[in-house]
């Protein structure tokens, strides 16, 4: 007969009351913290989304082209196989956040970079990438260190020529132009839509052919990635008569229609075989179209919310009413893809390091404590580095983005480095021997046993620290980031804002009560719903890698 409490040679007496009262006390604080975050937010989102100021027929059609279709087949669904209905339920979530990022695309091919710099500095990086995978694939030809020379010589003379910025602090002048600068000063150029459309769709057919050759084989895969190439130059002249310019019509079929419909060709028709899946998406997607045209037609008023079109597309304003978020929207873009630029191959190669060629010593071990202790220490002192080492310092304007961003990336690089380090040492030991039981050098395991294997974890940790970084504030107060911007800016060396600063603004230098019960919930709205999309990719990324591992 059991008894509520039992002895446990080596580990004294264990009761199981004690037990399962510690258990309940750690559910119940676990769902108090969740009810109170997400009455928060529902407080929030309340103020934002003004929910009760639509009119009760425009619910009730919704109700009757989405919510009850959408509950009837996902019901039907789900019982005849979780799986599907876990596979329609991620396509749908994957539609939404890659239209998401389509408009952040969008805002950076139509408004910050200029089609022609876009496209070349594309082919200035294409080409001698196409160069180092030559190398690469005559590397027992080659030694390690001239095949590593000759690619950063390549790329260098790609990007920068000769003698580039090297020769600046002396004097000397250019003498071979880059690649990208050569192709900026051609006479005869292509149209915008055709620059945009070369490289997003080279981009897209990559990845979609690499994906399908996962799946099926290189030449399904080649064939897959040529028609995801044209179909993207295609959109261009298809966009204008469905109401969309050629730019934003090659982005959006890019971004949001490839991947979309090539996860729905492998679920659907590949191995998988979640056709119900399908199914449902298509019922959630039909509905969400059918009530929005129902309620055009019979005249039901929306809710009256503050993040509409013009909130998305407008800059600040005196009146809360016209106040908008683009520039800032815009200024964590370009923040976050500094921050990864700078954090990312620092912090992995780091952690290579200490992980795998730094000795075990004082000096190793000093430097762990170290990056431990950073990876505690307030934003606001990464805001004072900042400011004392890039400002005052190197003598770089305040407030810029390569400043903001370099901050940041000190702000994340202690998390990266201690993230990518626990996914490397996760690592199987045995995978190791492994390959140096095979005859592998060190830098070979590394390159094709152990980042590998760890990169979901290093992944993961990565875009949650950008996730981290994105709602900083302090940091970019205390380098004399500007609150307020009214354009986006379109250098490293311009003034940037960012969502968290804008908030902030609307809520201090120009509070009032329209400012917050319309502007700052609007706001909050925004930067959660960037965030929760940074997050949903981490994790879709990891769970990915994790099955193909």
């Amino acid at each position: 007969m059991a008894t509520g409490s039992s002895q446990i040679e080596d580990f004294g007496q264990v009761s199981r009351t004690v037990g399962t009262i510690f258990r309940y006390l750690i559910l119940a604080a676990t769902l108090f913290g969740i009810v109170v975050l997400a009455a928060l937010l529902v407080y929030v989102a309340n103020d934002a989304l003004q929910p009760a100021t639509a009119d009760p027929g425009w619910y009730l059609t919704f109700f009757l082209t989405l919510v009850a279709p959408t509950a009837l087949v996902g019901w039907a669904v789900h019982r005849r196989g979780p799986a599907a209905f876990t596979f329609g339920s991620f396509l749908v979530g994957l539609l939404v956040v890659s239209l998401m990022f389509s408009g952040g695309v969008g805002l950076l091919v139509v408004d910050v970079v200029p089609p022609l710099v876009g496209f070349s500095f594309a082919i200035a990086i294409a080409v001698p990438t196409a160069i180092s995978v030559f190398l690469t694939r005559y590397s027992h030809r080659i030694g390690f260190t001239s095949r590593l020379s000759a690619t950063a010589f390549v790329f260098y003379l790609s990007l920068f020529g000769l003698p580039g910025p090297i020769g600046s602090p002396i004097g000397v002048p250019q003498v071979v132009p880059s690649l990208a600068r050569a192709i900026q000063s051609i006479p005869v150029i292509p149209v915008d839509w055709m620059m945009v459309g070369t490289v997003l769709g080279g981009i897209g057919g990559a990845v979609v052919g690499s994906y399908v050759a996962g799946v099926r084989d290189a030449r399904t895969g080649l064939v897959a990635g040529g028609l995801a190439f044209a179909a993207t130059l295609v959109s261009a002249v298809v966009g204008p008569f469905v109401g969309l310019n050629p730019v934003p019509s090659t982005v959006l079929t890019a971004v949001t229609v490839l991947p979309t419909a090539t996860y729905a060709w492998r679920g659907a028709f590949t191995e998988e075989r979640r056709p119900a899946g399908l199914g449902f998406a298509a019922v959630v997607v039909g509905g969400a179209l059918v009530g929005a045209a129902a309620t055009s037609t019979l005249g039901f008023a929306g809710p009256q919310s503050w993040v509409d079109w013009q909130f998305l597309t407008s800059a600040h304003s005196g009146s809360a009413e016209n106040a908008g978020l683009y520039p800032a929207i815009g200024g964590s873009i370009l923040l976050m893809a500094t921050v990864a630029a700078l954090s990312f191959p620092i912090g992995v190669g780091a952690a290579v390091y200490l992980e795998e060629y730094a000795p075990d010593n004082r000096l190793t071990r000093f430097v762990d404590v170290n990056i431990s202790n950073l990876a505690g220490v307030p934003s606001v002192v990464y805001g004072l580095l900042g400011l004392g080492v890039f400002v005052t310092y190197l003598g770089q304007a305040a407030g810029t983005v390569i400043v903001g961003g370099a901050t940041l990336a000190l702000l994340i690089l202690p998390i990266v480095i201690i993230s990518s380090r626990e996914a490397i040492r996760s690592v199987p030991s045995n995978m190791r021997q492994a390959s140096y039981g095979m005859g592998a050098t060190r830098w070979q395991t590394v390159k094709n046993v152990i980042l590998p294997e760890a990169f979901p974890g290093i992944l993961t940790g990565t875009i949650l620290a950008l996730g981290r970084a994105i709602g900083e504030t302090a940091p970019l107060i205390m380098i004399a980031a500007p609150n307020v911007v009214f354009s986006l800016p379109t250098a490293l060396e311009s003034k940037v804002s960012a969502m968290p600063l804008q908030v902030y603004a609307w809520s201090s230098l120009f509070a009032s009560e329209d400012f917050y019960t319309k502007a700052v919930p609007a706001g909050v709205v925004v930067l959660l719903a960037v965030l929760l999309a940074m997050n949903s990719i981490a994790i879709v990324l990891r769970n990915r890698f994790e099955r193909t591992g």
